[in-house]
């Protein structure tokens, strides 16, 4: 999203350059209780001269604040065509399908002051015709916008740009103010003198229960609270029902004594070949081992995950804990605005890697980069994780995430000094709390699903294939005798414990819920088990989120990272077993 065509992060960049490419129609979407803002943006995309269409969301929240909007003379002060759209509720989407193919530029102009409007004249002559979007780049070009300069001068003749640059540089000198600031200025004054004409002020319904729950989940000690109340329903949801008794139940009577064993009697009768009926009920066989992990273990729990954290998206939660966590954030060498990449991180590491692009600069995208492929757990990997904490003693939770958030705020203080670059500042519109829609949560909870089924469980059959394989070719059992003085002698794990870190290697979740496995049968003690959660918590990412690291931050970059944080997880690994095996914290 753009709150400006001034962009400064880079997808704002990504963004505004195909806006101004002149290649589409544009639909804004603006937020209804906040139209000036939203018309300082549409003023700006009607000097881009591209047609567009002004969509009013969120009507119903500007209704609960007293604020009655004329749509006709707004649409007349614009010259665009102006939806009303409550789009939770699908309200307008018919009217914005009708508006699209009326879409104009805006007919609305910014009366900047002389040295900026003379400037711009003589900025726009030296522009090509061809170029639609003239006055928008010349804004942009005078308002000293570095990365606009870099984007369009490529495509512009050598002097042209030079008169450009001459002439911008030429009206700043005339004036002691920051040219871009007056354009700002002007842009404002136009956008709330249109929004003073067509918004009045009605009685207010809204009950103010909402906006004081809203408050205190931001308040600097009640907001701590609330979190600490979000957190413990997530666990008691997550780690008590989905990881227990859902688990409990697909695991041990739907796959234990149903479908496995009638797909063994078959398979037995059906195939007479040892090696495919080892590949199939083996003990790395796709159907006793990939389909129970995948179906009876992890499915329930990322399922409950991704309906508790659709639950908060839709409330309108997840603003307010980057709020709150603004704070710790920074003891991580970042602002409150990561806290919304490292939370996605919970659901998925590869999309929550993507989702950096929102952070204003390169030095915090590292940054948290780095952090979410070091301790954030996905959110199948962290249901598994919840499962085996559950059954164990409460310390063993505390200290899971005292080592976790230690070496967080380690790490991210160490990366904020040695990697180069200026913090940004914290600036973030918070929307209120809002009724969950339960349609709405349960197509982004499907959503989510569909994609874990179709890109989670295929590497899970993989994993199970790969594993069989190296079993099958005795390479199984020669890793095992090369790692034991690292598995067995360093991090104090049994020797099948090697099976679940060599497939952490292509899914860290895949390699925990090898884990959760040994401990439901009894081969892991609670030292061991607390162990090889840490462990596997701070692995290697999965090979998806490598990927999309190699692709945002390049393939040296991602490489040193995957690297750093294996040799971490390890030697935290083996510093815990030692600590808790001499103090006996667990027993």
């Amino acid at each position: 999203g753009l709150n400006s065509v001034a962009a400064f992060s880079e997808d704002e960049r990504v963004a505004r350059d195909l806006l101004l490419d002149g290649a589409a129609t544009i639909v804004q979407v603006g937020d209804a209780k906040n139209l000036a803002r939203a018309l300082a943006l549409a003023l700006e995309l009607g000097e881009a001269a591209a047609p567009a269409v002004l969509v009013l969301n969120m009507m119903d929240e500007a209704r609960d604040r007293g604020l009655v909007l004329d749509m006709a003379r707004l649409s007349a002060a614009l010259g665009v065509p102006v939806v009303p759209m409550i789009a939770t509720q699908r309200q307008g989407l018919a009217a914005l399908r009708r508006a699209i193919p009326q879409a104009r530029p805006a007919t609305t102009a910014v009366a900047y002051p002389p040295v900026v409007a003379d400037a711009l004249a003589a900025m726009e002559s030296l522009l090509p015709p061809a170029l639609t979007a003239r006055r928008a780049v010349a804004l942009l070009w005078l308002a000293g916008d570095e990365a606009a300069r870099a984007r369009w001068g490529q495509t512009l003749p050598p002097e042209v740009a030079a008169a450009l640059t001459k002439t911008a540089e030429a009206a700043q000198a005339a004036s002691a103010v920051p040219l871009g600031r007056l354009i700002q200025l002007a842009r404002w004054r136009r956008a709330e003198r249109v929004a003073a004409e067509v918004v009045t002020t009605a009685a207010r319904p809204r009950l103010p229960g909402a906006r004081r729950w809203g408050d205190l989940a931001m308040h600097p000690v009640w907001g701590v609270g609330v979190l600490a109340g979000v957190l413990a329903l997530m666990y008691v949801l997550v780690g008590d029902l989905a990881a227990q008794r859902a688990v409990g139940f697909l695991e041990e009577i739907v796959f234990g004594r149903w479908l496995v064993p009638a797909a063994q009697w078959g398979i037995e009768r059906l195939v007479p070949w040892p090696w495919w009926r080892g590949l199939l009920i083996g003990e790395y066989g796709l159907v006793t081992m990939a389909a129970p992990y995948a179906f009876a273990i992890i499915l329930p729990i990322v399922g409950m995950f991704f309906l508790f954290f659709g639950l908060m998206e839709d409330i309108g939660y997840l603003p307010r804990l980057a709020v709150v966590a603004n704070r710790g954030c920074q003891w991580l060498g970042l602002n409150g605005k990561a806290v919304l990449p490292l939370v996605l991180g919970l659901g998925c590491g590869t999309m929550a890697t993507m989702t950096t692009r929102i952070l204003d600069s390169k030095r915090d995208r590292i940054i948290t980069t780095l952090l979410l492929a070091l301790g954030i757990p996905c959110s199948a990997q962290l249901g598994v994780i919840l499962a085996m904490l559950a059954v164990l003693p409460a310390a063993a939770l505390w200290i899971w995430l005292g080592v976790l958030c230690t070496l967080l705020v380690v790490v991210g203080q160490a990366a904020a000094r040695l990697v180069p670059g200026e913090p940004s500042p914290f600036l973030y519109e918070v929307p209120p709390l809002r009724r969950p829609r339960l349609a709405n949560v349960a197509i982004k909870t499907l959503g989510r699903l569909e994609w874990y089924l179709k890109e989670a469980v295929p590497l899970f059959f993989l994993g199970t294939l790969v594993l069989f394989l190296l079993d099958s070719a005795g390479t199984l059992a020669i890793v095992e005798r090369w790692t034991s003085p690292l598995v067995v002698g360093w991090l104090g794990l049994p020797t099948p414990a090697t099976a679940a870190l060599l497939i952490g290697f292509l899914r860290r979740d895949f390699g925990a819920a090898g884990f959760y496995a040994l401990q439901r049968g009894g081969g892991l003690t609670p030292v061991q088990a607390l162990v090889s959660l840490v462990t596997i918590t701070l692995f290697l990412p999965c090979i998806a989120q490598y990927f999309m690291m190699v692709k945002e931050r390049g393939w040296k970059p991602a490489t040193a990272i995957a690297l750093f944080v294996i040799g971490v997880a390890l030697l935290v690994g083996g510093l815990l077993s030692r600590v808790l095996t001499a103090t006996r914290v667990l027993g």
